[in-house]
């Protein structure tokens, strides 16, 4: 069972309400946003948008991403240079308009930590 006492709604919405998560929480929450930006790396799809308005809860305290408006299909190799998303949460790179891939979701996940 997840960690989260509180069902449904969005991350920043239950970061809001406790202002910090303790580190066990924020781990838990680290890893199963890392296992979805996993899949959907492995579907060539590059999300862009991650930040906490974007997480929501299932009934259980699992997350789910949201709002796949900004995603993209960037094969292997290939790079994009769009500036979309949260600009709180962007890569340099894409703030830069200089050629991205992948990474810049991980760098979103670092900001988000």
């Amino acid at each position: 069972m997840a960690i989260c006492l509180n069902r449904g709604g969005d991350l920043f919405q239950h970061l809001k309400a406790k202002k910090r998560f303790d580190e066990h929480t924020a781990k838990f929450y680290a890893a199963e946003i890392v296992l979805a930006l996993e899949y959907l790396h492995n579907m060539d799809i590059v999300y862009r948008d991650l930040k906490p308005e974007n997480v929501l809860m299932d009934e259980d305290g699992h997350i789910c991403l949201t709002d796949f408006g900004t995603s993209k299909i960037l094969k292997e190799g290939e790079k994009t240079y769009s500036l979309v998303g949260t600009p709180e949460y962007c890569a340099p790179e894409m703030l830069e308009k200089i050629a991205y891939s992948m990474s810049v979701d991980w760098w979103s996940l670092g900001i988000f930590m």
